[in-house]
């Protein structure tokens, strides 16, 4: 898992450097980093709790029907079965509105790329179990199901692709970026088209299946997305605004300190690398270190999208973020090791960084207003 998600952060930060220097485009920098930590400390949990939901199932539940089949059949049926229920899951989630304010998480991106195949859902995971679940009363072990799912998610991400325009023969019968982006267009005739995840057999048997007018552009995101790139924010005013529907839920303030683009970059990547090491560490040290380490990831992941909204709050929780907890962690995580260390160390870095170019700032404002 680790290896993986890590190839993921490595994909998409060699596509932004190639979209930024080769073609000379912009990029979105608060939109691509609101994408790699949406939260995905919380979502890495309910994921957990899915596959522990699952082996449960299986164990208690499954009929084992596939048991008389040969091991080869049950791998291609698991591969099959979870794309066609991915299908249904995905048009639900466009539907039904409770799954809804799940699913708009990750619509709300306004740039294709593949930060936006990561951008998701703290609970997507939680409506994601139902669908599934059926495999494993059907008696698909919990490891194919991982296997096949982990296989369906990296197809997924590619198809996020922003610099692939064709994928050949792929085309005629797999889900490629050609085919998706379409998915995210927010403009007639492609509103809720394309909900495939790898085969595109099932938008065709069911009547999804749209190709893109290349008089008629495909345009990127939702009508009406939440002006923030605070995770709490975006992950949960959707429902609050099914409970007060009459309530105007305006966006948060965003007249704090505004920081550069170089500390809020090298911030995203030092805390992406911190979730990868909770990935990596969470089941080899001790619970109440794992505890720590999942709040760290946590509170760092609001003290950033805080940071990116201007809210006055986010220097000061990134800053303490940054310094308090990564001291505590490399004087006291003694059952870690050299790579976790300098992880932390250079988590701790970036909060001084931080803290000097807030004290800088509030320096020269104090000066301008003496002069």
């Amino acid at each position: 898992m680790l290896f993986g998600n890590g190839l993921l952060f490595v994909f998409v930060i060699l596509e932004a450097l190639f979209i930024r220097f080769k073609l000379k485009k912009e990029l979105p920098i608060k939109e691509l980093i609101m994408n790699l930590n949406s939260g995905h400390i919380l979502l890495w949990v309910f994921r957990s709790l899915e596959v522990t939901a699952y082996a449960f199932i299986f164990h208690a539940f499954s009929l084992n029907w596939v048991s008389v089949l040969p091991y080869p059949v049950v791998w291609i049926l698991a591969f099959l079965l979870w794309d066609f229920m991915f299908y249904w899951l995905h048009r639900t989630h466009h539907f039904w509105k409770l799954l809804w304010g799940i699913h708009v998480v990750h619509h709300e991106g306004e740039h294709f790329s593949l930060s936006l195949g990561i951008r998701n859902s703290w609970y997507s995971s939680l409506s994601s179990f139902p669908y599934f679940v059926v495999m494993a009363i059907i008696g698909i072990r919990p490891e194919i199901f991982v296997a096949v799912s982990s296989i369906h998610y990296t197809i997924q991400f590619y198809n996020h692709n922003h610099l692939v325009t064709t994928s050949g023969i792929l085309d005629k019968f797999m889900v490629t970026p050609k085919h998706h982006r379409i998915h995210h267009g927010k403009n007639d005739p492609y509103l809720d088209k394309n909900f495939g995840g790898t085969l595109l057999i099932w938008d065709k048997l069911f009547g999804t299946f749209q190709l893109e007018d290349q008089s008629n552009p495909v345009q990127i995101g939702i009508a009406h997305p939440v002006d923030s790139n605070n995770p709490i924010y975006v992950n949960n005013v959707p429902f609050a605004e099914m409970l007060h529907h009459n309530y105007d839920f305006k966006s948060p303030k965003k007249e704090g300190i505004q920081l550069p683009n170089s500390i809020l970059i090298s911030g995203a990547l030092t805390l992406f690398s911190m979730l990868l090491s909770f990935i990596f560490f969470q089941h080899s040290i001790s619970t109440f270190h794992a505890y720590v380490l999942f709040f760290s990831v946590f509170l760092g992941t609001i003290a950033n999208g805080l940071l990116l909204d201007g809210n006055n709050w986010g220097p000061k929780l990134w800053v303490i973020t940054n310094i308090a907890s990564p001291l505590y962690m490399l004087f006291t995580f003694h059952d870690t090791n050299f790579t976790f260390q300098i992880i932390l160390s250079v988590f701790i870095m970036h909060g001084i960084a931080t803290f000097y170019y807030l004290t800088s700032q509030s320096s020269e404002n104090r000066n301008k207003k003496l002069s």
